[in-house]
């Protein structure tokens, strides 16, 4: 999918810098793809504690033999 979106110069080549892509299409791709993945990590440890499991680690474990 293509889009245009205006990203000042300086963070966009700071971002390929840092990335260590080739290109700004694979260093932009892997910057939104990270930061996804970073929100759904927060989203997880929001629900430390308020989680109940009906089985035991092992339990779980010894289903998915």
């Amino acid at each position: 999918m293509r889009a245009t979106v205006t990203i000042d110069h300086q963070i966009l080549e700071e971002l390929v810098a840092q990335s260590g892509h080739k290109n700004k299409a694979s260093a932009v791709r892997e910057a939104i793809t990270l930061y996804l993945k970073q929100k759904k990590i927060e989203k997880i440890k929001q629900k430390k504690g308020k989680v109940r499991f009906d089985r035991s680690a092992d339990e779980i474990g010894h289903y998915e033999r």
